[in-house]
């Protein structure tokens, strides 16, 4: 409930600090002695629109702050918890404002914006007037009431948590299968590129080994053109093996007495021909020794050249291509899986979809019982508000299927007979709307309501059989929830808990609005003068003792 008001240097009131207690408050005071500043007041710290001109004349900025007793349950808690703020068994909602018209907003002394304000200040406060803006009751919020009404809020929770079950799986299956058209345009490209790697068969290291190999055959080939080019000047048309082997052919058979002077010749040829002949041995053992075969040589050209041109097709290191054949080879396998998943995936969608729809028709049924229920209470209602001509009802039709299940409600009413039913904010006028709205608020007390209701003068224009019924509700209201209201009928007044006087006065050419609290004579003779006018006489004193005792 609203505990405390605090406001400075807001239009006329240049400085207030009220106390309030739960039950039935009523406000009453002369015209224009500044009720609706007060409510004006309390707006803006509820998150009402700022306007500068509500600063007090001559001052620089104003400010009002708002204190709330709260339970740790409350909605309002929750939406402060929610935002990352500190929240304990009182809110404090307060808001400055510049001449200027630029303000700030805090929440037990947390900075927050405005919208946040606004939203923990509709949690606690409705305000109902003769005006639509202050009802509080656009179509939106009729199918929360109705769920409030009839307990189906967890219900309505349920069918919303489905709904975001539903549209994740239908977007995941949507991603899936996006995913999945795509894998099926490269399938081709995948198969043909996963069997030409599998025949390649790269290894991971495979290049570096090879390019080292080739360094050595290539090395390897070097020295075997060397030793092929000395080989070849020992055999041949050009060695000198025959031509030495002739001459001592020919030196032997000489012989005839001059074997002294032929032999050392004769050893002399015959030790450089076992040199050449050892030349030419040793010379052939280094080539067989030597590792080179030009076969091998091609064989490794060819196997770098085909890892190196696939590498450059697929636009990776040679290095990589063993991963991208896995890689290749998984893709293809989740393309063959993914057939089946996106089938196990539509079926979860199809279960998602039978799972909201069985849930919301369950709830569209049972709104409709609460709606009927709704109509019932509030038929109740109307008679003693001068409304039993009038009819009240709720009006549902299908809707897209949405996070608030499969209908829309509408509050309709029909305010005389024969006369076409429409909505309660179009087809009602000023006081009739704030007679329903104050029936609606009696049957909707302790389900949908905030906690703390403020009636902005819905009894003005109606009599005093219609003032007394009005004031009997707000009594009945106030057993459940703080009620304040700002009224001009003795009848209401009478009925309150708590009477506040507001009130407008002139001192040294400023005028200032002040709000005090009422007792005994004093509660009785404000009453008087509601029902009396500019002059309380004694009868009025004595009607307004009966109003109070009645």
């Amino acid at each position: 409930m609203l505990s405390r008001l605090v406001v400075r240097d807001i239009v006329l009131i240049e400085a207030l600090d009220l106390d309030l207690s739960g039950g039935f408050t009523a406000l009453t005071g002369e015209t224009g002695a500044g009720k609706s500043i007060l409510l004006d007041a309390l707006s803006l710290a509820l998150g009402g629109k700022a306007d500068g001109r509500l600063v007090r004349s001559g001052a620089d900025a104003g400010s009002v702050s708002a204190t709330f007793a709260a339970p740790p349950n409350h909605p309002a808690i929750a939406i402060v918890r929610e935002a990352g703020l500190d929240a304990e068994d009182a809110l404090i909602l307060r808001r400055t404002l510049g001449a200027d018209g630029r303000g700030r907003a805090f929440v037990n002394d947390q900075p927050v914006s405005v919208g946040l304000m606004r939203q923990v200040g509709a949690a606690l406060v409705e305000v109902h007037g003769q005006h639509g803006d202050r009802a509080l009751m656009s179509g939106s919020a009729h199918r929360r009431l109705i769920d409030a009404y009839g307990g189906l809020v967890g219900e309505a929770d349920h069918v919303g948590a489905l709904w975001r079950a539903l549209k994740d799986a239908e977007h995941k299956l949507a991603e899936h299968e996006a995913e999945l058209a795509a894998a099926r345009e490269e399938a081709d490209y995948l198969r043909a590129a996963t069997e030409e790697l599998a025949r390649l068969d790269p290894e991971l290291g495979e290049e570096e080994r090879l390019a080292a190999r080739r360094q050595e055959m290539a090395a390897a080939q070097k020295v075997a053109g060397d030793l092929e080019e000395a080989a070849s000047s020992l055999e041949g048309h050009r060695s000198p093996i025959p031509a030495l082997a002739g001459v001592l052919r020919k030196l032997e058979r000489k012989g005839g007495g001059a074997e002294d002077a032929l032999t050392p010749v004769m050893d002399a040829l015959g030790a450089a021909l076992d040199a050449l002949e050892a030349a030419r041995g040793t010379i052939h053992e280094a080539q067989r020794a030597l590792d080179f075969d030009p076969h091998q040589m091609e064989g490794l050209e060819e196997r770098l050249f085909a890892l190196r041109a696939t590498a450059r097709k697929h636009k990776v290191p040679v290095d990589e291509l063993a991963d991208l054949a896995t890689r290749m080879a998984d893709d293809l396998a989740d393309l063959d899986a993914g057939e089946a998943r996106s089938a196990t995936m539509s079926q979860a969608v199809a279960a998602a979809e039978q799972a909201y729809r069985g849930a919301a028709v369950h709830l569209s049924e049972r709104r409709g019982a609460a709606g009927e229920a709704l109509e019932a209470a509030v038929a109740r209602e109307l008679g003693p508000l001068k409304l039993e001509k009038a009819r009240f009802s709720v009006h549902r039709e299908d809707a897209a299927p949405g996070p608030e299940g499969l209908d829309d409600v509408a509050f309709h009413v029909q305010t005389n007979p024969g006369s076409p039913a429409g909505p309660i904010m179009k087809v009602a006028s000023g006081g009739e709307l704030s007679r329903f709205l104050l029936a609606l608020k009696v049957c909707l007390a302790d389900r949908g309501s905030a906690s703390t209701l403020i009636f902005d003068e819905i009894d003005t224009g109606v009599g005093g059989a219609v003032s007394d019924a009005i004031g009997a509700r707000m009594a009945r209201l106030a057993d459940r929830l703080q009620v304040l209201s700002i009224t001009h009928a003795p009848q209401v007044a009478a009925r309150a808990d708590h009477h506040l006087l507001i009130a407008k006065a002139v001192a040294g050419g400023t005028t200032a609005t002040s709000v005090r609290g009422l007792t005994g004579l004093e509660r009785r003779e404000e009453i008087a003068r509601m029902l009396a006018g500019a002059t309380v006489t004694d009868e009025a004193r004595a009607a307004a003792d009966r109003l109070i005792e009645a």
